[in-house]
Formats: structure tokens, sequence, C-alpha cells
């Protein structure tokens, strides 16, 4: 597997050029601002880290920020500054099977989000409910769109495990015991809803449903390769991180 690198929030999925160090060390440090408010909004904040031990992590510089570097699976996370995590930055972001398989699994995850979504203007009783629907379904689309390019393009390319997503409907479907899918029990019962009730079952369905895509995210940033799959990861993981707190402001 090739050697991880730290990266960066992006809000364009448009590919990137060669990055300068400078502009890697802004990538290392966003991203590791995104995985904390991930781990935040996931509860799952690792307490069994300590600082100057000699389980793997590296002293951080004292000038500058410090980076988190995730180790491989059973590793130890480094702690870096961020001259040694642009130093450590390897040019060659080749997609692994962890960038196929979030691409594979992330179209259909989205397309269920608009699914719901497309429900809200004649059945949502509140009007935030109805401007949150076309905001998700303003951003998703367009994802939509971006990792099916993706694909095509790393397909045209003989790349292993490079097939197009084919997303069942009301998750009939291999993609129906992804993180946060609603069942087809649970759509069925939201399509039957109205008014209010309408809205709390859309609230909670898409905080469960948003949830999911960020533990998605979150693990392909840790373990993928692809560069525009990273963005593409830390656009999914910062406006769905708001989102879901926006939601639960809501209910």
């Amino acid at each position: 597997m090739p050697h991880r690198r730290t990266s960066a929030a992006r809000t364009s999925v448009a590919p990137a050029a060669s990055a300068a160090s400078a502009a890697s060390v802004r990538r290392a440090c966003a991203v590791t601002g995104l995985l904390t408010a991930a781990v935040l909004v996931l509860g799952a904040c690792d307490s069994g880290s300590s600082s100057g031990s000699d389980n793997g992590a590296k002293s951080p510089s004292s000038s500058g920020p410090s980076v988190i570097a995730p180790g491989k699976p059973g590793e130890t996370a480094a702690t870096l500054s961020a001259e040694d995590a642009a130093k450590k930055r390897t040019d060659d972001d080749s997609p692994n099977s962890a960038d196929f398989e979030y691409v594979e699994k992330m179209i259909p995850h989205h397309s269920q989000a608009l699914e719901m979504t497309e429900l809200a203007p004649k059945r949502a009783k509140s009007t935030k409910v109805k401007r949150l629907a076309e905001r998700i379904t303003a951003a998703q689309k367009p994802e939509i769109g971006a990792m099916e390019r993706w694909q095509k393009a790393h397909a045209k390319k003989g790349k292993p495990g490079a097939k197009p997503s084919k997303p069942g409907h009301d998750g009939h479907d291999d993609h129906a015991g992804m993180p946060g899918m609603a069942t087809p029990a649970q759509l069925k019962q939201l399509r039957a809803a109205k008014g209010e009730a309408f809205d709390q079952l859309f609230l909670k369905l898409m905080i469960t449903h948003h949830t999911g895509a960020v533990t998605m995210a979150t693990d392909a940033l840790s373990q993928g390769n692809n560069l525009l799959v990273e963005e593409m990861a830390n656009d999914v993981v910062a406006q769905q991180t708001s989102e879901i707190n926006r939601m639960r402001g809501m209910g």
C-alpha cells in the first residue's frame, strides 16, 4: 500500500496541480481539523493517546502547527511538524482499493439521500426542512457527477476495481448495509409521512445518513491514496458535519 500522505480540505473537487511544499502544508493542517470534527460528531474521541511517549509518535517542531499523520492499521498515529508532514508526502497518488471502494459506495449512498430530499417540497411542513433538503440536493448531485467521472476516467486506464456503481432502488442492492443507509421500510414510512411527522422523520433519517457518510469519508482519508478522492472525502466531512449540527438544532 502506498505511503499515506496527509491531505487538506478543499472546497472544490477539480483535479489539483502538482502541489508545492507550502500547499502540502495547508492540506495537511486542514485534514487534521476535518478529522477532528468528524470524530466529535461521531462521538469517538480517542483518550488513549499521550504526548511525549516512545510509541511511534514524533515530537513536533516548535515552529508551525503540528499534524497528526494516521498510521497503518495497528500502528500509532505520528505527530509531525507541518514541515515534516510536507516532506513525507509522496507524489504518487495512484488510487488504491480504499479509493475505489469509497467512490463505488458513496455514489449510491448519495443517491439515497437525493431520494429522501425529493420528498421534502410536497411533504415537509417546515420551511427550514425544505431549505435544508434543497441544500443537500445542491451539494450531493454534483458530487455524484464528480465521482462518476472519476470512475470512468480510471476505468479507461484499466485500473483494478474501477467498475461503475449501479445503485438499486429502496436499498434493494449490495449497498444496503453501508453506514447510515435507510432501510426500505424506513423509506416507505417517510414517503407516507406528511407535515410535522415528515419533518421529524426526515431529520432523524438524514442525521443517521450523514453520520454514515462522514464515517465512510473519514475511512477514505485514512486509508486511501488518491488526491482527488481525498478532496471529495474532505468536502463530505466538512459539509455533512456542518449539516448534522444544523439538523440537531432543528429537531
